[in-house]
């Protein structure tokens, strides 16, 4: 067979017949495209890759002792041989390429008119999507509006100037082409692309048209609403809150989700669905009269609170509770002496329990000093309030790693909260101040409102930076908000002793991955960011 081998030239062969050119061409073939284009979404929102590198090496979450990914986290010799960047960068450049080519070959598809804008629309805004992305993730690297057909060796380096010149163009397409409400969930719309573009002007330090494009959202009529509750944003049951401006959207069918299969979707995440619901948790199943049950979860134990993240809250403010839990209720047929079922088990607290008090409990106490040291650094990695948000008691079993549960990647309370940070940085700290009470009136327990009031001289940067981390934790979005501040290096110094050991100032941006270095032929042109081997 070798010597045939040698004589013989390969060729490919197509049984099908099917063509980009022959299907792209057709309205049907072109929703195949665009529904494709939404979909790579799903590699970053919901999973584990996705949740390292925008949540944790910051100054809210540390390594719980299930960690994966501690060259992530606490920046231990962070390089390009890391998994989860190389996931992302394979799949978000997959995502811009069907992108690029929907919206250069759109003329052809046979649409109508009308929905031709809508369809382009929604590609640029992916497309913009995406390469924010890669750009603030890892900087200058490789850019471009072309469709990519066959193997390509080289690669460039480009300004992020450029990314985001062509950012700003693909949005402000995108919001004038769509309209305001779609008739599928989940597909973006006007408002999504102004909240969305109010974030990237923020991010630039354009300031006035940040503000400008939040108060398009806010005014817009578009029937956003907080909701009343906070802890009702988590709800499985209300996972189409009117506060929800954007979503990724995971079908309650998991089998239409992207979980691999060999045999119908072989390019499919590893694990598949939504897993946030199993990163937070903290290991509550081996505590007596505690067993893995669904209500608690799955317990993956991978990423735990800072001490810094648990003292933002105040008393007055019900966000503590709407995002934490940390009462665990007896549910084991073998139980300690003097518990009944649904009686406390486990209470991890991030208070300190006089010794004499926890001496006298029946049930497990973790305070804070059981869980903390005195500096900060983590003294039980095992054990802390957990972040409940992305639980998921709806699940079919015990052990299932799936989650239907969508995706909030931008909610009403963001935009307020863009709306404060660019008009304080315009000198406007009334405004901001007001805008900030909008969120923390929603946030005030029953009787508290007034307490939660700030006034104009309190609106500081680092002031905002602390009312997102109250109201966004583990949304996917700390690491940017450090980057887009200049606060990474310096709070993470200051409020994450775990992560500080090894942060340095390169790492605002992350390595590209080896594997696309190794790949490109123009080394010298395209080499691996300063601070990486």
């Amino acid at each position: 067979m070798g010597l045939f081998a040698c004589e013989n030239t390969l060729e490919e062969y197509n049984p099908s017949g099917l063509t980009s050119a022959n299907v792209y061409t057709t309205p049907e073939g072109f929703e195949t495209l665009v529904n494709a284009a939404y979909s790579y979404q799903r590699w970053w929102y919901g999973k584990e890759e996705g949740y390292n590198i925008a949540e944790t090496g910051t100054d809210i979450w540390t390594s719980g002792a299930g960690e994966v990914y501690r060259d992530l986290t606490q920046y231990l010799n962070l390089q390009g041989s890391n998994t989860a960047l190389t996931n992302e960068w394979r799949e978000f450049y997959a995502a811009i390429n069907l992108c690029n080519g929907g919206i250069n070959r759109i003329d052809e598809a046979g649409l109508s008119a009308t929905l031709r804008l809508v369809r382009e629309g929604e590609l640029r805004f992916l497309r913009a999507f995406y390469y924010w992305h890669i750009v603030e993730t890892w900087g200058g690297v490789h850019f471009t509006t072309t469709e990519t057909n066959g193997i390509v060796t080289t690669a460039n380096k480009t300004p992020v100037e450029t990314f985001y010149k062509q950012i700003f163009e693909d949005l402000q397409i995108a919001a004038n082409n769509l309209p305001a409400t779609q008739p599928q969930y989940g597909r973006v719309t006007k408002g999504a692309a102004q909240a969305f573009l109010a974030r990237m002007y923020l991010t630039r330090g354009m300031n006035k048209e940040a503000l400008e494009m939040a108060k398009a959202v806010l005014e817009g009529n578009y029937g956003y609403q907080l909701e009343a509750n906070y802890a009702d944003l988590w709800k499985m049951s209300n996972l189409k809150s009117k506060e929800v401006i954007y979503t990724v959207d995971y079908a309650a069918n998991l089998a239409l989700n992207d979980l691999a299969n060999s045999t119908f979707n072989p390019y499919g995440h590893s694990r598949g669905s939504n897993n946030a619901h199993l990163l937070f948790l903290m290991k509550y199943d081996d505590r007596p009269g505690m067993t893995r049950d669904i209500t608690n979860g799955r317990p993956f134990n991978r990423y735990m609170p800072t001490r810094f993240l648990l003292d933002l809250f105040s008393a007055d403010d019900a966000r503590y509770e709407g995002s934490f839990m940390e009462v665990w209720y007896a549910n084991s047929n073998t139980l300690p002496t003097g518990i009944a079922k649904g009686d406390t088990a486990v209470y991890c607290t991030k208070k300190e329990i006089p010794d004499n008090v926890e001496a006298s409990k029946k049930y497990q106490t973790y305070d804070r000093s059981d869980i903390y040291l005195a500096d900060g650094t983590v003294k039980d990695n095992l054990r802390y309030p957990t972040l409940s948000k992305f639980m998921d008691p709806s699940r079919a079993s015990l052990n299932e790693a799936q989650s239907a549960r969508d995706v909030f990647v931008i909610r009403l309370a963001e935009v307020y909260l863009i709306a404060a940070e660019a008009a304080m940085q315009l000198g406007d700290l009334a405004a901001a101040a007001e805008y900030v009470n909008k969120v923390r009136t929603r946030a005030a327990k029953p009787g508290k409102t007034a307490a939660m009031q700030i006034k104009p001289a309190d609106v500081t940067l680092d002031f905002i930076l602390d009312e997102r981390a109250r109201e966004l934790a583990g949304e996917q979005l700390r690491w940017f908000d450090l980057k887009r501040t200049g606060k990474l290096v310096e709070r993470v110094k200051k409020h994450a002793p775990d992560n500080a050991i090894n942060i340095q100032e390169h790492h605002t941006l992350r390595p590209i991955p080896q594997t696309q270095l190794d790949a490109v032929v123009n080394k010298s042109e395209f080499n691996q960011n300063a601070g990486y081997q």
